[in-house]
C-alpha cells in the first residue's frame, strides 16, 4: 500500500490538539455544472443509499445525474447568499466562534477547524493540514447531534479511510451523538425562546428532522430514537402540552417509505384543521442550509398556507447562537479529556453558579 507523504517533522516543536467540526457539505456553486459532482460524491456513498451497487450507478449515471443537478440547483440558486452557501458560512463561522471559546479554556496549544463530508474543504485534506501543523490528537466532532450511519457514520468512515493512508497516525476521538445533552437541549429551548419572544407563540410547534428510509430503523439504526428523545426532551424544557407540537421528518427521496410522519402532510393536515399559526424548528441542522431555508421556510410555508393556515414562521437554525456555541465548547471539551490541560477551574465556575442560584431564590424570596 503507498501511503500518503509524511510531513516535515518539527524537531521540539510542542505536539497540538485538534478539533474538527464536520458537517455534510454543500456545491461550490448554485449551478447545475457545480451540482453534478456534488450529488455524484454524495448519492455514490453506499452508506447513504443502500441499493445494490451495479443497480444503483445505472440509476445514478442514466437517470439522476441528467435530471437533478438543474433542479437542486434551483433551489440553491434561491437560498445562495453573497457570502456563499448558508451551510458553510454558518459552519466556518461555528468553527471560529468554538476556537475563541476554547482559547479562554485550554492552556494547552489547539487549533480548531472544519470540513465537509461532500465536496470542499475535504475531511482528508483537512486532517492532512492538521497533522502537518502538528496536531497529532485530533477529535473528530460531527455537527450532527443524532447519529444516523448515513450521516455520522460515513463521516467516520471518510477519517478512517484517511488514516488507512497515513503511516504516521495521529491518535482520533469520535463524538457519536449528543442528542440529549443538556446543554444541546438547553441551546434549541434558548434559541427558540428567543423567537417567541419577539414574535409570540405559536398554535402549534413542528419540530421537523432529516428524513431517512424506514428500513433503516429496522436495520438497527438508532437515528428515529434518538431524534424522539430530543423532540421529549426539547418539548419538555419548553413546557408544551401534546397538543402543542408534532415531530416530523422531512427530505424523502424515491418510493420507498421513510421515517413517519412526514413533515409536509403535517403541515398541510394542520393548515386544513384550521390551525392559526404554526412554527417549524428544525433540531437537527445545527447549521442553516438547503433542507432549512428552502424546503422548511418556502415549500413548508406555501404548503401551509395553501391548505388553510393562517401564519407560518420558520424558527432558525442554531447557528452562531452563543448557547449553541457553549454547547459545542462544552461537548468538545468534556470528549478531551486527558489530551488537555486547562487554565480555568471547572469546580469554582460550578460553585459560581450555585451562589449565583441561591441569590436569585433568596431575592426571590424576599421580593
Amino acid at each position: 500500500m503507498a501511503y500518503l507523504k509524511e510531513p516535515e517533522h518539527p524537531h521540539g516543536q510542542q505536539a497540538r490538539t485538534g478539533i474538527l467540526l464536520v458537517n455534510l457539505g454543500t456545491p461550490e456553486a448554485p449551478t447545475a455544472q457545480a451540482l453534478r459532482p456534488y450529488l455524484r460524491e454524495f448519492l455514490s456513498d453506499p452508506r447513504v443509499v443502500e441499493i445494490p451497487r451495479a443497480l444503483w450507478w445505472l440509476i445514478l449515471n442514466g437517470v439522476i445525474l441528467n435530471t437533478r443537478p438543474k433542479k437542486s440547483a434551483e433551489k440553491y440558486a434561491a437560498i445562495w447568499t453573497l457570502e456563499g452557501s448558508p451551510l458553510k458560512v454558518h459552519t466556518e463561522k461555528q468553527a471560529k466562534l468554538l476556537k475563541g471559546w476554547l482559547s479562554e479554556k485550554l492552556a494547552s496549544p489547539f487549533m480548531v477547524e472544519y470540513a465537509m463530508r461532500y465536496g470542499e474543504p475535504s475531511i482528508s485534506g483537512t486532517l492532512a493540514r492538521m497533522k502537518a501543523a502538528g496536531c497529532d490528537r485530533i477529535l473528530i466532532l460531527p455537527t450532527y447531534p443524532q447519529y444516523a450511519a448515513s450521516s455520522t457514520a460515513t463521516a467516520f468512515d471518510a477519517a478512517f479511510d484517511w488514516l488507512k493512508q497515513t503511516r504516521n497516525q495521529p491518535a482520533l476521538r469520535t463524538v457519536k451523538h449528543y442528542h440529549d445533552h443538556p446543554a444541546y437541549i438547553q441551546a434549541l429551548a434558548a434559541n427558540i425562546r428567543d423567537d417567541w419572544q419577539m414574535h409570540g407563540r405559536p398554535d402549534v410547534l413542528v419540530m421537523s428532522f432529516h428524513g431517512v428510509p424506514r428500513y433503516t430503523l429496522d436495520k438497527g439504526d438508532p437515528y428515529h430514537c434518538e431524534c424522539q428523545k430530543t423532540g421529549r426532551l426539547l418539548t419538555e424544557t419548553l413546557g408544551l402540552e401534546k397538543t402543542q407540537y408534532r415531530l416530523t421528518f422531512q427530505s424523502r427521496f424515491g418510493r420507498a417509505e421513510w421515517l413517519q410522519p412526514y413533515t409536509d402532510k403535517t403541515l398541510q393536515a394542520l393548515g386544513r384543521e384550521g390551525i392559526g399559526r404554526v412554527d417549524v424548528v428544525a433540531p437537527g441542522f445545527t447549521a442553516d442550509c438547503l433542507e432549512t431555508l428552502e424546503e422548511l421556510a418556502m415549500e413548508g410555508r406555501a404548503s401551509f398556507l395553501a391548505a388553510g393556515g393562517k401564519i407560518f414562521r420558520y424558527i432558525p437554525a442554531l447557528n452562531q447562537h452563543p448557547r449553541w456555541i457553549d454547547a459545542l465548547g462544552q461537548i468538545a471539551l468534556e470528549n478531551l479529556g486527558g489530551w488537555v490541560s486547562a487554565n480555568w477551574d471547572h469546580d469554582a465556575d460550578e460553585r459560581a453558579r450555585q451562589e449565583s442560584k441561591r441569590r436569585a431564590l433568596a431575592l426571590g424570596a424576599h421580593s
